[in-house]
């Protein structure tokens, strides 16, 4: 009988496990391709990398010590969620007085007037700086470290999910280092705002529904081959259930997770009709439609709907919130609680719509890509703070502009291998960035921040790592190849760390001489 080598699935950097077979493949080895070496091996890149992430968001997180940017809405409505389940407004200088105050949650409820305050972001990301402001008090470290740690913690979740996207432990780490070191991802983790809880449950839906490709997969190949015009019926698929909920609290925190409910549910069924096809079913889409596509619906949709209207419990369980009985003097068969929440949602998406508002840091969803306005979260000129005659002590939400302008290449690269190459793996993480970034096209007129890309960051950098592992080769190429790959990956990386290096004090606000924030201000409009 005739053998050959056979590798399953075409590697991006080292090959996957490589196996004697017959000449044509087992339906086993096409539908779900071998994991790399387990073991403290698949773990051991993406805890290091976590590490390096925990130590450049944890340092000095305190820092500085001022409301910075937005912060000045978000941990004061997460206090006030804690206190009274809903959001009130605030005494004139609130600021200051928690800033001079500080401490627990309880001594501060004289800030708040008997007033509600009309938001127009959902409870979720508001509850998880509270979190941090119930255990750590409330002080610029207290409101910061509950997003920090989701930050860090999307770091570990980018490099498993990147390690089984590509069947490599190294890609997945260099994703997970690319995230760690880059200045938004920083910047967000360090900062009291909602974006960066937004990302963190992005993430984790994105890996679930990898996991439920890969089980149904496992299944099919179970099963075996078949001919019938539409396959096997596979019901229970609890992954697609936690991607339900993780995108019902993506919702929670911002509306635009929606985005991410349309573009991640069609991917998911897309899958299953190259599952389908794979195993034999002469009617793959038809399947899709008919056997996939409403538990796909119920499993994502409807369980991310239940999801999100439980976040808005504190609301439903008190009567200040605003506009809380604005339905209770009509009568329908939908309960009042219910129609008084569309109310608000109502008026909110009128607010989102409708504001246009010069500031000086809005940006061009264009440019968002290619850091081409950065906001600025934070800016002093400090006294006998530096060893200079004038310092600057900066927060800049600006990414490590190697790593971004790399990553805009790698995203075409990629969009060449989806359509070239057909290959899944492009897809899937164009799909998550086309999610995040192309939406924000149709709000142009819309006041916009470039920090809302971190909810697509991860994406841009397992394109990226991606990418490299083309570029690196796998362990079976000649060894010239290999040296010359290796050698440009790897002077690529020691760029990306030195460039992070020289940004830090501009992410963190450190007090540097003026000649030295002016040496970073590569162009006007970082300014």
């Amino acid at each position: 009988m005739c053998r050959v080598t056979l590798v399953v699935q075409e590697p991006l950097a080292q090959p996957t496990t490589t196996q004697q077979v017959d000449a044509t493949p087992t339906l086993a080895a096409r539908l779900v391709p071998p994991m790399p070496t387990g073991g403290w091996r698949g773990w051991a890149g993406p805890i290091a990398v976590t590490v390096i992430a925990a130590i450049l968001r944890l340092v000095d997180l305190g820092r500085p010590h001022a409301v910075a940017f937005d912060e000045t809405y978000y941990m004061k409505d997460g206090l006030s969620l804690l206190q009274f389940g809903y959001e009130r407004h605030t005494v004139e200088g609130a600021d200051k007085i928690i800033l001079d105050t500080g401490g627990s949650p309880g001594g501060l409820t004289s800030i708040f007037t008997s007033e509600p305050s009309f938001v127009v972001h959902p409870p979720v990301g508001k509850w998880v700086i509270a979190s941090g402001e119930q255990i750590f008090g409330v002080t610029p470290f207290g409101w910061r470290i509950a997003v920090a740690i989701l930050g860090i913690l999307s770091v570990l979740a980018v490099a498993r999910i990147v390690r089984r996207l590509t069947r490599s432990n190294l890609i997945g780490t260099l994703a997970g280092l690319f995230l760690a070191i880059d200045g938004l991802a920083i910047v967000m983790s360090r900062t009291a705002l909602l974006d960066n809880s937004l990302m963190f449950f992005v993430v984790l839906a994105f890996g679930a529904l990898l996991l439920d490709r890969d089980r149904t997969r496992a299944r099919l190949a179970a099963l075996g081959e078949t001919t019938s015009a539409m396959g096997p019926a596979l019901w229970w698929r609890p992954w697609r259930i936690v991607a339900g909920v993780c995108l019902g609290l993506a919702c929670g925190v911002k509306w635009s997770g929606l985005y991410f409910i349309v573009a991640f549910g069609l991917l998911t069924v897309l899958w299953d009709v190259g599952s389908r096809r794979t195993i034999g079913v002469r009617m793959p889409f038809r399947a899709m439609i008919v056997r996939d596509a409403i538990p796909a619906f119920l499993s994502i949709v409807a369980v991310a709907v239940v999801v999100y209207i439980a976040t808005w419990s504190g609301w439903f369980l008190t009567d200040g919130g605003w506009d809380r009985n604005w339905a209770d003097s009509s009568q329908s068969w939908i309960p009042a609680p219910l129609r008084s929440l569309w109310h608000y949602h109502a008026e909110a998406w009128n607010f989102h719509t409708n504001l246009d508002a010069d500031h000086a840091y809005e940006a061009n969803v264009w440019g968002w890509p290619f850091q081409a306005r950065p906001t600025s979260f934070f800016y002093e000129s400090p006294t006998n703070a530096c060893d200079a005659d004038k310092c600057s002590q900066e927060v800049l939400a600006l990414g490590n502009p190697l790593i971004w302008w790399a990553a805009v290449a790698a995203l075409i690269h990629q969009a060449w291998r989806w359509v070239g190459r057909r290959d899944w793996r492009s897809g899937a993480v164009l799909c998550g960035f086309l999610a995040g970034w192309f939406p924000w096209v149709f709000f142009e007129n819309r006041t916009i921040f470039s920090f809302y890309s971190i909810v697509f960051l991860p994406f841009m950098v397992m394109a990226l790592a991606m990418s490299l592992g083309v570029v690196l080769g796998p362990s079976t190429a000649p060894g010239n190849r290999r040296i010359v790959g290796s050698v440009a990956v790897g002077s690529f990386v020691v760029l990306a760390i030195a460039a992070s290096w020289f940004f830090y004090p501009i992410w963190t606000g450190q007090p540097i001489p003026y000649e030295a924030w002016n040496l970073r201000m590569w162009f006007p409009s970082w300014v």
